[in-house]
């Protein structure tokens, strides 16, 4: 990080250097950490300059000019995301800087970096990546400026893109210019993008297809054909006279010859300037590329962008398991840069004690991230490996308790599950594995990570291993063993589960299955919970203002709340994030889960900021500072009767002095604990978003003496 320590180690200079937006944390979850470690593995010498001074050069040049190239990035999360919240409000906070000090990376980080290393060292290579640039690689719709922005190749200037797990590229890349060649010539890497000519292609064996030959979008009115590359009209040679037979040949012959045309075709999607100003054919582009996710059958994508292209090739095969070993097991600190010294930062203290045994989720959630960064086939690790881990973090984690805070990933029970047959998954084109109904091709022997629980907590000085990640519910009930593994052992007191909501609309268009799954799980971890003698409490949480949702909707989950004696403290509301499905349906209004046209489905958005305050006041019904707004949209929805004093009514007819005022709150609070269960929730750590603060015990989980009467 420093030249005194490129001194110390005999270093005249710099191989790579990568620029990141984070406090630097030698730690696996950490994505600087693990790419710095991987290439060094690989022999090169390697500095990261972390949250630099952007407002001019001068902090990009302190290692000297690199060798290779610069690698930058915005840092474990999206720098909007990071510093907004989702009413477009400055955060106060940064969980990923020493003692949460805000204001220190700058809005779009990933372009900001790049053009001040262009400046520091002229012509050494730029190359781009992490989740920033990952769903910033083709034109997408920007929340933040609310409009279609170009790809962040463009923008940044960068002469690469690097995106998904970049493990495999980054390694290639690295050498490849250690040898000589230049990055205008790296063309054929799985996981890359760049910027080509209009009308490029690697050779003349490839093929170019329209995106509307993959999935016709329907009549789009009186545009002319947005796809056309050559002047439209019949431009078929006549039949001959004397046709030769046709030969038959064989369906092994026919799909090798189908696999090989798709490994040398380009789908061309519509051109920038065309999505920008046209929903539908911003949504069939969206719908297009999340088509071409699988790494099986992808074919690669081109944008064009003015008078140049945005090359996507094929996203990058997924790392196997020996493979993402070496990876999790290199020669990691597992702690924070010393020249923070005593500095506490928040994101390094929660994933601190933490474990991850498995990289992307097959859920497809139309609002999450994960799918088009990690991808939807299952990457785990061995169970040695992640007992190794275990291990070195109990002899070298300063601070351990003998508790293992997370034992997980992005999804805590997908751990080794796949498809049961390698072909149909390498040619499969759902968007989900687990919607509408689980796949029946889909393996869900939770077997394995029951072994894993059980090998975890018998490690010599482990007292306790907690499950903290997402759970994919589902998928749980398939394996009541599981349910029973995770319920006796592995949950400390309550366990956070995502429904997200309980009505059809708001549910389709997020991809999640109905609350009849919740049920089932909910009657196992009741039933496990009494059986293992403790009083433990599942912790639902909800998102607000989701596209598709309606006013009713959200009454209708707050009546569900009320029944049920949830009281959630904290909740999330939308947040479109570039790429996902669920952002587009926000920005077109249009349904990209299905085929598009003009009279296609339209989809409901919430976007002003009094009826998004709304659908939140509804997930806090029981606060006395939301029941004036709620009294009005409940007269106005023509809901009245839900407004009084009992038990089937929403809120109370009467209104405190001042809502405020902690000896009011108090009074409410302490009718709310009389009469339920006051719990509290906390935002659902999808990827890409700032990490959740634990939820406070539950009062319900108090002894009766403990909880004070109005």
């Amino acid at each position: 990080m420093s030249r005194q320590e490129m001194e110390t180690l005999g270093w005249d200079s710099c191989d790579i250097v990568l620029v990141t937006g984070d406090a630097y944390i030698d730690h696996p979850s950490f994505g600087m950490a693990l790419i710095g470690r991987l290439l060094e593995a690989q022999g090169f010498r390697v500095g990261i300059i972390c949250q630099p001074d952007w407002n001019s050069a001068a902090d990009f040049k302190k290692l000297g000019k690199p060798n290779l190239f610069y690698g930058v990035t915005a840092g474990n999360m999206d720098s909007m995301v990071n510093r907004y919240t989702s009413d477009r409000k400055i955060r106060s906070d940064d969980a990923y800087t020493a003692n949460a000090e805000p204001n220190k990376r700058p809005d779009r980080a990933v372009t900001v970096y790049a053009q001040r290393c262009r400046e520091a060292a002229p012509g050494v290579p730029v190359i781009i990546g992490s989740i920033e640039a990952s769903l910033r690689r083709i034109a997408h719709y920007d929340y933040w400026s609310d409009k279609v922005r170009r790809s962040v190749l463009p923008d940044s200037k960068a002469d690469m893109l690097v995106f998904g797990n970049a493990e495999r590229a980054i390694v290639e890349i690295a050498h490849r210019l250690a040898k000589g060649e230049k990055v205008s010539e790296i063309r054929d890497l799985r996981g890359t993008a760049f910027m080509v000519p209009s009308g490029w292609v690697p050779s003349e064996a490839w093929d170019a297809v329209d995106s509307s030959e993959v999935d016709t979008p329907g009549p789009v009115g009186h545009h002319p054909d947005p796809y056309a590359m050559e002047p439209q009209g019949n431009t078929a040679a006549p039949c001959a006279d004397g046709a030769k037979p046709i030969r038959i040949v064989s369906r092994t012959e026919k799909l090798a010859a189908l696999k090989e045309r798709r490994a040398h075709t380009v789908i061309r999607l519509p051109s920038y300037e065309r999505v920008k100003e046209d929903p539908v054919l911003y949504a069939h582009a969206s719908r297009t590329f999340h088509l071409e996710s699988n790494p099986g059958n992808a074919r690669a994508l081109v944008q064009a962008h003015g008078e140049r292209d945005v090359w996507l090739n094929p996203p990058p095969i997924p790392l196997s398991m020996e493979e993402f070993d070496a990876v999790y097991e290199l020669p990691y600190a597992r702690r924070q840069h010393p020249a923070y010294g005593e500095a506490k930062i928040p994101a390094w203290e929660m994933i601190r004690f933490s474990v991850n045994i498995m990289r992307g989720c097959f859920g497809g959630c139309t609002f999450c991230s994960i799918t088009e960064h990690e991808g939807r086939i299952i990457q785990s690790r061995s169970e040695d490996s992640i007992i190794r881990e275990i291990e070195e973090m109990r002899d070298k984690t300063p601070g351990f308790t003998g508790v293992v805070s997370d034992l997980g990933g992005p999804t805590a029970n997908m751990y080794r599950l796949k498809c049961k047959d390698e072909k149909i998954e390498s040619s499969c084109r759902r968007l989900s594995c687990v919607y509408p109904d689980i796949c029946e091709n889909l393996g869900t022997d939770h077997n394995p990570l029951i072994s894993l629980y059980r090998r975890a907590r018998s490690i010599k000085g482990v007292k306790k291993v907690l499950v903290s990640s997402g759970l994919r519910y589902d998928l749980a009930v398939r394996s009541p063993d599981y349910i029973k593994e995770l319920v006796t052992h592995h949950v400390g007191g309550y366990l956070k589960i995502a429904p997200e909501h309980t009505e059809e609309g708001p549910l389709s268009k997020m991809m999640k299955p109905g609350m009849g799954a919740y049920d089932r799980f909910k009657q196992l971890f009741d039933r496990f919970s009494r059986e293992a003698g403790k009083e433990q409490y599942l912790i639902p949480y909800f998102i607000a203002a989701h596209p598709g949702t309606t006013d009713e909707d959200m009454m209708n989950l707050a009546l569900w709340l009320k029944k049920n004696n949830f009281r959630l403290d904290q909740v999330q509301t939308f947040l479109p994030t570039p790429m996902a499905l669920a952002t587009t349906m926000y920005h077109t209004e249009r349904n990209p889960l299905r085929k598009l046209s003009r009279s296609s489905e339209h989809v409901g958005t919430v976007r002003n900021g009094t009826q998004r305050k709304l659908h939140k006041a509804f997930l806090r019904y029981h606060d006395p500072n939301n029941w004036p707004l709620l009294r009005e949209a409940l007269k106005a929805m023509g809901r009245a009767d839900l407004i009084g004093n009992g038990k089937k009514q929403l809120i109370p007819a009467w209104q405190p002095a001042t809502s405020r005022v902690s000896g009011a709150v108090t009074a409410v609070r302490g009718q709310q604990e009389k009469t339920g269960k006051f719990q509290a929730a906390s935002p659902n750590p999808r990827l890409g978003q700032r990490p959740a603060r634990q939820p406070t015990k539950p009062l319900a989980a108090r002894s009766r003496t403990q909880t004070r009467k109005p």
